[in-house]
């Protein structure tokens, strides 16, 4: 056991380590430029955490909504077709393009013309954005313009699972500070809460992670609470604004449903919470993946992790209690995965020096 414990943190660093240099980032990146960056965060994080300890759920949301709206790094091949004399050439030409991803983009504020991530629907509830500007405003008084939003935000939102009781995973560091944020991107690409396996899995992989990913970074709803719009449509018949209908969902467990229904009296109730793991919402654990399998996850997609034989097979696995050490492995190892996607480096984009507004 004592082996195992040693070797745990050893490979996390060695997949950080790898990841990050597929995406050229660094352990220690700021070791030379502001040596006590992850200190300073992770001060700061403990005071944050302490007064608000329901603010770990957001500040993890935060990060996952930035990192997945994005488009890929894509190779655009242009096939130039030139007649010379008697033959024709066909030349190849590739330009890769670079968009955002774990940028900090959802951090940006609304300006003349733009209409930016954080006003999408989807992210209109999201919480957090004063404890990140608290944050970087530490940093900017002990290292001016050297550390990005960016990875603030990917440096607080590991010290919030930890802070949760959750388990600790290497971050490399390195990431630079995007200058766009559209909110039609961020309704476009981010999961949703009503989306099925094949859905999530294809969203999941345009970013470069599986179904295993999927069903881990799950996990992240042991921790935080919802309003009722995203998933009081399972409660209720309901009819949407484009005529079409909806029924009381037969997957969620009749008992559970009817106490959500004392909180969410409709699914227009935007003032209620719902705790997404009951009883553990502050807690990073396994417990979320119980209330799967009991058929009491709160979100549709929750509820769809049942009705994948890969999903379910890890839903019931770890929902036993017996391999949590697992899930805290996989978890990790995931959230490295996803901290990587699509980020911006050496002299793309910016170093921000207040996290809501472009220099």
């Amino acid at each position: 056991m004592a082996i195992r414990s040693l070797l745990l943190p050893l490979a996390l660093l060695a997949l950080a380590a790898s990841s990050a240099a597929v995406a050229n980032l660094e352990i220690g990146f700021y070791s030379k430029t502001c040596p006590d960056a992850e200190k300073i965060v992770r001060e700061e994080m403990a005071k944050i955490i302490a007064a608000a300890p329901s603010l770990a759920g957001p500040l993890l949301r935060l990060h996952f909504h930035d990192c997945f709206v994005r488009v890929h790094d894509l190779h655009v091949l242009v096939f130039l077709l030139l007649l010379i004399i008697k033959c024709m050439l066909t030349c190849l030409h590739a330009t890769q393009i670079k968009l955002q991803g774990c940028d900090a983009s959802v951090l940006l504020e609304s300006t003349d013309g733009n209409v930016p991530e954080k006003d999408a629907k989807p992210n209109k509830s999201l919480r957090g954005f004063g404890s990140v500007e608290r944050v970087k405003a530490k940093l900017e008084a002990a290292c001016p313009g050297i550390v990005s939003c960016a990875d603030v935000l990917t440096l607080m939102s590991r010290d919030a699972v930890v802070l949760a009781k959750g388990p600790f995973w290497p971050v490399a560091l390195g990431r630079r500070d995007g200058r766009v944020s559209s909110a039609t991107e961020a309704s476009n690409e981010l999961p949703p809460a009503s989306g099925d396996v094949p859905l999530l899995a294809k969203i999941f992989a345009s970013k470069g992670l599986d179904l295993k990913d999927l069903v881990v970074l799950s996990g992240a709803h042991t921790l935080g609470a919802a309003h009722c719009p995203s998933f009081a449509d399972r409660l209720y018949n309901t009819t949407s604004e484009n005529g079409t209908s909806g029924l009381v969902d037969p997957s969620l467990d009749s008992e559970y449903a009817d106490k959500l229904r004392l909180k969410c009296k409709s699914v227009d109730d935007r003032t209620m919470l719902s705790e997404m793991d009951p009883g553990s919402f502050k807690t990073f654990d396994t417990s979320y993946y119980r209330h799967v399998a009991k058929r009491r996850g709160l979100f549709r997609s929750d509820a769809a992790l049942l009705f994948d034989a890969t999903t379910k097979d890890y839903v019931q696995r770890i929902a036993t209690g017996t391999f949590d050490g697992d899930f805290f492995r996989d978890f990790s190892e995931s959230m490295i995965k996803m901290g990587d996607v699509g980020v911006l480096t050496g002299a793309e984009g910016e170093i921000r020096k207040k996290c809501h507004v472009l220099n």
